[in-house]
C-alpha cells in the first residue's frame, strides 16, 4: 500500500514562514502564510507584490491579502523573487 500524500499538508507546513506565490495574471506575491482553506484561497501578511510590465518589474508593500486559490499557479516556500 502506497502512503498517502496531502499537498495541503505540505501548505500547512509553511505557516507563519515566508512563501511565494506565482498567480496566473503576471503576479508575485511574497509574504508570510497566516492561512488557507481546501480551496488554497491563501492569506499572507507582510506582503511584496510584485507586477512585471513591458517597462519592468513593479513592486508594492501590503499588509495584507487574500489571494484567490483559482489564480495560484505555484507556490514556492522561502520567499524570494530572482530577477527584482
Amino acid at each position: 500500500m502506497e502512503d498517502f500524500y496531502s499537498p495541503l499538508a505540505e501548505i500547512d507546513a509553511c505557516s507563519g514562514k515566508r512563501i511565494r506565490v506565482i498567480m496566473k495574471n503576471d503576479r508575485e506575491f511574497v509574504g508570510t502564510l497566516r492561512g488557507f482553506d481546501d480551496y488554497v484561497n491563501i492569506v499572507l501578511d507582510d506582503v511584496t507584490e510584485y507586477v512585471r510590465t513591458s517597462e519592468g518589474v513593479q513592486k508594492q508593500a501590503l499588509e495584507q491579502i487574500l489571494l484567490n486559490g483559482t489564480l495560484i499557479t505555484m507556490l514556492i516556500p522561502g520567499g524570494s523573487v530572482a530577477a527584482e
